[in-house]
């Protein structure tokens, strides 16, 4: 599929600009070689001998000739929980000025897919974890539940600085999330990914290995900063790096260590690949530059494998 650039101005009104992201993406993909994927929204499906004849849209039927019947909320056929990640490394690149940072990126994100959920009439929920569930809700598919969640993503938009400190720890928080999804549901997580060594590494996948027991699909994007922290690209001089978790801080020039860095760095993306592979998550690398249409195409590609 060609890029479709997305010709959008970022704001703090996240339905809005969700509004403009998802139909311009909806316009690229008819305009794509994509253009026969299956995105039929919740207002008709297709009519099925054996459906109630009352329910067909008959106006539709003169435009297309084609019997649709119009859907209701509770042929609500997918649920989806959203996950973020909102531990303190994803406020990286931290002092961008024209830039999002990852959570940002995420939290734009999750904005056009609970949009496009809401299209569908499929249910949607949204969680933020970080060493604990921060907040949680169950999948609904109503407007007073869209507008709550489009609130709740406004506000930690616009208060994710300034907060204190806060680490990762997935694998302890992913049992009290499948403990509140008792039905199989489609699972969508923002990570960086960054907070993990060798052992925790090992740990969360386990936790992944519980959500696909319990019949949960799931999609990761692995959210990134291309040219820093995948390619390291930094002037020839002394920099002050930070860690946004611990605090600790290092001086060092990063062209004396580039090539080492990225030996690293690889191996560490190519081991979160494997891992994915092994339990059949979809692993989708997921770089602020490039915009939301990587994020929605790989939803709609999941969906329509599901259904």
């Amino acid at each position: 599929m060609s890029s479709v650039k997305e010709q959008v101005n970022f704001t703090d009104n996240l339905d809005f600009f969700a509004r403009q992201v998802v139909d311009g993406f909806l316009t690229g993909l008819h305009k794509s070689p994509y253009h026969g994927f299956s995105v039929e929204f919740a207002e008709h499906r297709l009519y099925n001998q054996g459906d109630s004849i009352k329910n067909i849209d008959w106006k539709l039927f003169a435009r297309s000739d084609r019997l649709f019947v119009k859907k209701y909320e509770e042929e609500t056929n997918l649920r989806s929980h959203i996950l973020i990640d909102t531990s303190s490394s994803m406020l990286y690149p931290f002092d961008s000025v024209n830039q999002l940072n990852k959570l940002s990126f995420s939290l734009y994100a999750a904005a056009c897919l609970i949009h496009l959920f809401y299209k569908q009439r499929d249910g949607f929920g949204l969680t933020f974890y970080s060493d604990q569930l921060n907040f949680f809700s169950q999948a609904k598919s109503n407007k007073y539940h869209y507008n709550r969640l489009m609130g709740v993503l406004d506000k930690m938009l616009n208060e994710q600085y300034g907060k204190e400190r806060k680490t990762t720890n997935f694998s302890a928080t992913i049992t009290d999330f499948i403990e509140k999804i008792p039905e199989r549901s489609l699972v969508i997580i923002f990570s960086d990914m960054m907070n993990f060594d060798a052992q925790s590494n090992e740990h969360i996948f386990e936790s992944f290995q519980h959500l696909r027991y319990k019949k949960n699909e799931v999609i990761l994007f692995h959210v990134q900063d291309r040219d820093t922290e995948k390619m390291f690209e930094f002037s020839n001089h002394p920099y002050k790096f930070l860690d946004l978790e611990s605090n600790e801080t290092i001086n060092m020039n990063p062209s004396q260590y580039r090539e080492h860095y990225l030996d690293l760095y690889d191996k560490f993306t190519k081991e979160i690949g494997l891992n994915c592979n092994k339990y059949k998550i979809d692993y989708v690398p997921s770089f602020i530059s490039d915009g939301f249409t990587q994020v929605l195409l790989s939803y709609l590609t999941k969906r329509s494998k599901l259904f």
